[in-house]
């Protein structure tokens, strides 16, 4: 089951290495990482996606909590939560398949951010899911280069990751 864990955490060189090394070393795969200061920039708030049943990840998020540089642990998707990714795709866009795409994109909510005589950019904001069905109803001859941002969120409502 897909889990999103965020943590607050001590914005100094190594933090990120020791995160990722707790996964490695325990044989678990960070599926998508994002990594930014917060308002304050002594702190980031690191979000990553895995995969696991709920011991496996209550595992992890209590190794985590016992890392010197980890402030705050939580996995979001225990409760009603935000999450949203951001995708840049490069297509090849000529003649008819230049109207196709523009539709496409204005049925997935995207934006055309970069056109050429043969090329649009296209960018996309969401779940998950819906940038893999945007990428599932492009021809694959078409694409000439996708990337994503990895998975951020927030806990709806009155919860909240802070200190």
């Amino acid at each position: 089951m897909k889990h999103i864990i965020s943590m607050l955490m001590e914005n100094e060189s190594g933090a990120l290495s020791r995160v990722a090394g707790l996964f490695s070393a325990r044989g678990y795969n960070i599926q998508t990482l994002t990594v930014a200061p917060t308002e304050d920039g002594s702190i980031s708030r690191l979000t990553l996606v895995s995969y696991g049943n709920d011991y496996q990840i209550e595992q992890i998020v209590k190794h985590l909590n016992r890392l010197v540089d980890v402030i705050k642990v939580v996995d979001i998707t225990e409760g009603s939560h935000i999450e949203r990714e951001l995708m840049l795709v490069k297509v090849k866009a000529t003649g008819a398949m230049r109207e196709e795409v523009k539709r496409l994109a204005d049925i997935f909510r995207g934006t055309i951010v970069d056109v050429t005589a043969n090329i649009y950019s296209v960018q996309l904001v969401g779940e998950s899911q819906k940038l893999d069905a945007f990428i599932e109803a492009l021809e694959q001859d078409i694409i000439v280069e996708t990337v994503r941002s990895g998975v951020v969120g927030l806990m709806r409502g009155e919860k909240s990751l802070h200190l």
